[in-house]
């Protein structure tokens, strides 16, 4: 989930996502084109997912910069990965993939030392980066590209053995209940004990339980405070103690206020850009290349 500190102006960014069918388990992916030349400065605030950015940009492209490291072109960003920044200008193109947990654990094979960090791509695939930016650069359309990319992540994600099922399981409950169930009751659902639960989680997610499901319910109130719901809503619908403690935990999350992610310019077309994972829209079922957004 990005949202932005110059604003792009969406007129002028085309956004492209895949057909509903063929899509990846764990696995959602978006295009974006800005058609004319202008100053990109994004933040990116935290979301329940590893996000891969292939810049398929002509020139110079994106710079990305976190914790004083940068970084230019394809890059992985892990889970809570703290203030991150992109700038640019120009026109230029992104392909931007998001993983859940379970499915970078598999696709990147470094799921526990991305959290919390950023990483070039080249660093995790080695050559298999460039040879995939290639084939996406070459490919005609945004739907070719997809399909490319589809093709690429299938072919990873059957190369790797699978999470524990146990720990795919809570991570699943969680993301389903929104983030409001107890690690306690994981445990018991699955047949481990809360510490052998948490352990596995951890080192296979690079996230304690609770902290993803404190994840989880953060990105759900981001969502219903951006559609316009009043942050007392949102609390009792987050499943949150009070307005103060929603308060609390957007800004340990965001580092800004309930107010500020309201009107995070990002999140305003997040339920087109990620149609499926959006908890306030149904997910698109036609009209999958969405252009010249007013």
């Amino acid at each position: 989930m990005l949202s932005t500190g110059t604003p792009p102006d969406w007129a002028w960014v085309d956004v492209a996502v895949p057909r509903p069918s063929g899509r990846l388990p764990g696995i959602s992916m978006a295009g974006f084109r800005q058609r004319g030349p202008a100053l990109v400065d994004i933040a990116m605030v935290a979301h329940p997912s590893v996000t891969l950015l292939v810049d398929l940009s002509e020139g110079e492209g994106l710079v990305y910069d976190t914790h004083g490291r940068h970084e230019r072109g394809n890059v992985v960003i892990g889970l809570l990965p703290g203030d991150l920044r992109a700038t640019g200008r120009g026109v230029g193109e992104c392909l931007q993939i998001r993983l859940e947990p379970v499915a970078a654990a598999a696709v990147l094979g470094a799921s526990t030392e991305l959290s919390g960090t950023m990483v070039s791509l080249e660093d995790v695939w080695g050559r298999d980066a460039g040879r995939a930016e290639d084939r996406l650069r070459a490919a005609a359309s945004w739907d070719e590209r997809f399909t490319i990319a589809e093709e690429i992540l299938g072919r990873r994600l059957g190369a790797r053995p699978p999470v524990d099922s146990e720990v795919a399981y809570t991570w699943r409950r969680t993301l389903t209940s929104r983030g409001r169930v107890r690690v306690d009751g994981l445990a018991d659902e699955v047949g481990w004990s809360r510490k052998r639960l948490w352990s596995r989680f951890r080192s296979q997610l690079g996230i304690t339980p609770k902290r993803a499901a404190r994840l989880v319910r953060f990105d759900h109130a981001a969502h219903l405070l951006a559609a316009g719901h009043a942050a007392a809503s949102v609390a009792t619908e987050s499943g949150y103690v009070d307005q103060s403690h929603l308060y609390r935990e957007v800004k340990a999350f965001a580092g800004l206020t309930p107010a500020a992610v309201a009107v995070a310019p990002w999140l305003a077309i997040d339920d087109v850009a990620w149609p499926a994972s959006s908890p306030t829209r149904s997910p698109v079922t036609g009209g999958e290349h969405i252009s010249d957004l007013r």
